[in-house]
């Protein structure tokens, strides 16, 4: 079943960007290749030039051994997975193949010198297989930027079909709008045939459920993600899974819990059935331990480390606007406590008091109160928001225990009393300075995506994800976006 008009021209397009795709991802993968056997190459000219230039002895058999590891060194890597194309772009998992198969490379050497008695240059292993390991690991850092940054443009994108309700696709075209550098791109839809539209938000709908195969080969889609919806059923999933393996079509499943993921889910067989186990988040115990020490002692050094320029915001503050440099305001933290956030002041003295006739020049919706040109914010506080520099002082309110480095973000109490139930899940853990709100998107949220976001972390927090958190943070403060 087809649907829409010129629906002929859509599809030749997308088989043209089908074509375009492979294209890109063959060559991406030559570059990839090239790049990785270069870092080893350079690792084994950085070593034996330093032994060279330092007098020693290098005979021919160490110049052989320099030779087959730089050969060997993109296979390791393809055994550890780094050239499947799935890791393209995807930061962790790629960095995680790369890692694995380096030190695969390393314990290979190592162990198999020691079981042959083999004398094996210590420099090569202890040197020359690190610093490939790094030189590859950067090289694919700058590439993944790379990618990224054509992804942002509408490049290098994987053409994907979505299957399922209006709502959960239409909710799965906006995320992959609102983060290009994923690399997906919803160009066709597969609807119930009883609720078949023209279009979903400019994208076709080029057939129902029986017709996934079909539009699948006469798009020559990349992938088919199935959005949670009673229709797919286990052999309903499975058979559509056998329809596509001969076109090596990939295939998405969103499960019916769309926010947990990682290591809170596995695959348990029970009775002869595969299922899915998902297990409870740890909001005490010693991760939490963790992760309160770690918040402490790097807030402490950030304190210690920035108190010069801390110093320096606070007379700016004072020399260009009458009133105190640091703004206090009660919010709602860890199971709906009340504390005092600090802030340096980047409004006017008593801007809460002008807040009741700026109501209705409220830009947000849900809860939230936001103005993109607050008349109430001082030049200097302009700057310091722009950059997030006014949420500094908060460093003291994670030396307190108020808050966290990472978390999500902490509400005022008038939010809190509007929170349905769902909502309140926000406040099991602490609030933090930063948080997936702060690196996707900031105050060009909507209301429930900030939620949705929030309550994603607190059902998925790792120390892991912290540290990806304030990783991201950097590059999402220093360029200013999204905050107002």
């Amino acid at each position: 079943m087809r649907v829409g008009t010129g629906e002929s021209d859509v599809v030749l397009l997308e088989a043209v960007s089908r074509h375009a795709s492979s294209i890109w991802t063959r060559a991406y993968l030559r570059l990839l290749l090239g790049g990785d056997t270069a870092c080893a190459l350079i690792a084994c000219v950085c070593v034996l030039s330093i032994r060279l230039l330092s007098g020693a002895y290098v005979p021919l058999v160490e110049f052989l051994l320099g030779v087959s590891l730089i050969a060997g060194w993109p296979l390791a890597l393809m055994m550890g997975g780094a050239y499947r194309q799935r890791a393209h772009g995807e930061g962790t998992d790629e960095f995680r193949a790369v890692f694995n198969g380096g030190v695969g490379l390393m314990a290979a050497v190592a162990i198999g010198a020691y079981a042959t008695q083999t004398v094996v240059a210590r420099s090569f292993v202890m040197a020359m297989l690190p610093l490939a390991l790094l030189s590859t690991l950067y090289f694919r850092y700058k590439m993944r930027k790379r990618l990224h940054s054509r992804r942002v443009v509408g490049e290098y994108m994987r053409q994907v079909i979505a299957v399922g309700h209006r709502e959960s696709i239409l909710d799965l075209i906006m995320q992959f709008r609102r983060q290009p550098y994923h690399g997906m791109m919803v160009v066709g839809a597969c609807l119930p045939p009883d609720r078949m539209d023209a279009d979903l938000d400019g994208v076709p709908v080029l057939g129902s459920f029986g017709d996934v195969a079909e539009v699948v080969e006469r798009t020559r889609a990349d992938a088919v993600a199935v959005t949670a919806c009673p229709e797919f059923d286990g052999s309903a999933l499975r058979r559509l899974a056998w329809r596509l393996e001969t076109a090596r079509t990939d295939l998405f499943v969103a499960p019916a819990l769309m926010e947990v993921a990682g290591p809170r889910i596995s695959i348990r067989p029970v009775a002869g059935m595969p299922l899915l186990h998902v297990g409870h988040p740890e909001f005490d115990g010693n991760k939490q331990l963790v992760k309160s020490v770690f918040d402490r002692l790097v807030a402490g050094a950030a304190l210690l480390l920035m108190a010069v320029p801390l110093l320096a915001i606070v007379l700016l503050i004072r020399l260009t606007s009458p009133g105190p440099a640091l703004f206090t305001q009660t919010r709602v933290g860890k199971r709906g406590r009340e504390f005092r956030v600090l802030k340096f002041r980047t409004m006017v003295k008593d801007a809460e008091k002008l807040k009741g006739s700026l109501l209705d020049a409220n830009e947000l919706d849900g809860v939230l109160f936001k103005i993109r040109n607050d008349p109430r914010i001082t030049p200097v506080g302009a700057f310091l928001r722009k950059y997030s520099l006014d949420e500094l002082p908060q460093l003291f309110n994670v030396m307190r225990g108020d808050m966290s480095l990472v978390g999500p973000r902490p509400p005022l109490p008038e939010e809190v009393a509007k929170y349905g139930s769902d909502v309140r899940r926000r406040l099991v853990v602490k609030p933090g300075m930063t948080g997936l709100w702060q690196v996707s998107g900031r105050s060009n949220l909507t209301w429930e995506e900030s939620v949705r976001l929030d309550l994603r972390y607190v059902e998925n927090w790792s120390l892991i994800l912290d540290l990806q958190i304030l990783w991201k943070t950097w590059s999402v403060v220093t360029r200013g976006e999204g905050a107002y």
